[in-house]
């Protein structure tokens, strides 16, 4: 048996990185070329017509799950639906589009909301330079971060329409095509429309920034999360969140307007003074395009006649838009959970004086060597990969800000073309002390065997990806990833943030693949 993969962070020397993979040199998904196909399709005069997401109902519904009649679809291009289509027309908003009725992809469009805020994200995913103009052949491209790399999907711009028109997402501006493009491009990557139903938020925010995710559970938050969403907005992170089930998986809509499993976006974090009181507030929108919250804050509520004119003009807004206010207490009880997904980790704390360095790797469980399962399986556990790491001791004014400084993020990749038939293993991780005695030696194959973690993810849970945002004294630390249960194969990509003082370091952390 060999022993157990047991990697070092590097100190300061910086590994060779391959580009490819970056923003600037992403993959060709399926091998399409964006740049060779367009420039033949004007030297052979005609329209791109993707044969790898044809326009038949393998890319719509192959399993036959949506309960769609084919033969009602016709699939045509936008200058066929209306006759004048733009991209984009008057810039990219939240307020541009509403889902379609036929495929519950509330998760996907809830990310698209958080997306619209953030132009340099947005010019990542949709490149510029695209449109309906001179230039156009039928062809478009976007861009999106999946386990690791960015890639470059490629599609036709012909969309499915019953009776002239769109099926799934639309704007609401009738010739704007910019979010009916990047749900079929999304629809591609996840293998059709119908392996889009579904999801969870978490996954869509990622697939768009490639950035730092995490996830809390509202009722229980072991920080200030209103404080953390404030921070996050501040550093222009995408957040988005989620209601609770009801007693069936339909979307019920309770009577104060809150719809029951359901993916919303978080738009705005803000504090009013309400009768000489501070109320932290936060803004909410429904991906429908339609249906608000009806209780305290929302857009009729008397409460706004409690307010200086000033905070009621920058806030208030009686638009029937799906948007809407609430307080942070309203907030927690009505949503299960939040996400947020960032570019840089610096928003975690509130310190100047604190910055937050990175490092990924990329792994497998392999079933004879390296699936160990989780802890319960003492006599496997141990084959697992580990990961040995270090945390620095800072100073207190750096410390004292946010006393987390580890953020350690698992996501896992079975490498199936449909999204859909992806079953999700239960992962997690567990983190063991080094004894100072063993700071700088080579740790024995089985170190771990018998002993107990001091931290972890604490569950193990069915999902892509989890996270922990956690505290750990200084010292060495062995981190080791697993499947709930042995012999479960699979990649996947750990990634570890950690707290430094910003003096300790005179440039930009780069993420380290290992």
């Amino acid at each position: 048996m060999p022993p157990p993969r047991v990697n070092r962070i590097p100190g300061d020397e910086q590994p060779t990185r391959d580009k490819t993979g970056t923003l600037d040199v992403p993959l060709k998904f399926l091998d399409q070329d964006y740049q060779e196909l367009k420039k033949s399709c004007f030297t052979n005069k005609r329209s791109y017509v993707d044969e790898k997401f044809p326009s038949d109902s393998s890319s719509i519904d192959p399993k036959k799950k949506l309960g769609l009649d084919m033969e009602q679809i016709k699939w045509l291009r936008p200058s066929k639906i209306v006759a004048d289509p733009q991209l984009i027309v008057k810039g990219v908003s939240r307020f541009d589009y509403s889902q379609g009725s036929y495929l519950g992809n509330c998760w996907f469009l809830a990310s698209v909301g958080a997306l619209t805020f953030q132009e340099d994200v947005m010019d990542q995913v949709m490149p510029v330079g695209q449109s309906f103009g001179e230039d156009y052949a039928g062809i478009f491209h976007f861009r999106f971060w999946r386990f690791g790399k960015w890639i470059d999907v490629v599609i036709d711009d012909k969309l499915p329409t019953i009776d002239g028109k769109l099926i799934f997402v639309h704007s609401k501006t009738s010739n704007e095509f910019w979010p009916a493009l990047l749900e079929k491009a999304y629809a591609k990557v996840c293998g059709s429309y119908a392996d889009m139903h579904a999801g969870l938020v978490s996954e869509a925010l990622l697939d768009f920034t490639g950035g730092i995710h995490m996830h809390f559970e509202t009722a229980k938050p072991s920080i200030d999360l209103w404080s953390l969403m404030n921070r996050a907005e501040k550093a222009k992170a995408l957040m988005a969140c989620g209601t609770f089930l009801g007693k069936t998986s339909a979307n019920t809509v309770l009577p104060n307007g809150i719809v029951q499993g359901h993916a919303y976006t978080v738009t705005g974090v803000y504090k009013v003074t309400c009768r000489e009181k501070p109320v932290q507030l936060v803004r909410v929108l429904n991906p429908w395009g339609k249906g608000e919250w009806t209780g305290g804050w929302s857009d009729k509520s008397s409460l706004w006649n409690k307010v200086s004119k000033e905070e009621r003009s920058k806030c208030r807004s009686l638009a029937n838009d799906g948007e809407f206010w609430m307080s942070m207490e309203d907030f927690t009880k009505n949503f299960e959970d939040i996400d947020i997904c960032c570019l840089s980790p610096d928003f975690l704390d509130s310190s100047s004086e604190c910055k937050w360095t990175s490092t990924c790797y990329k792994d497998s469980w392999v079933d004879g060597t390296t699936a160990g399962g989780c802890l319960n399986n003492k006599d496997s556990f141990w084959k697992n990969p580990q990961f040995r790491m270090r945390i620095e001791e800072l100073d207190k004014e750096c410390s004292g800000q946010c006393p987390e400084n580890i953020l350690v993020s698992l996501m896992q990749n079975h490498g199936k073309r449909n999204r859909s038939e992806v079953s999700n293993y239960a992962i997690g991780f567990d983190v063991f002390a080094i004894p100072p005695e063993m700071k700088d030696v080579k740790l024995p194959d089985k170190f771990i065997y018998r002993k107990r973690p001091i931290e972890g993810s604490e569950n193990f849970i069915n999902a892509r990806d989890v996270m922990r945002f956690f505290k750990l004294e200084p010292g060495e630390y062995l981190i080791v990833p697993a499947t709930f249960k042995p012999k479960e194969s699979a990649k996947f990509i750990l990634s570890i943030f950690t707290k430094s003082e910003s003096h300790r370091r005179n440039k930009k952390p780069e993420m380290t693949y290992l």
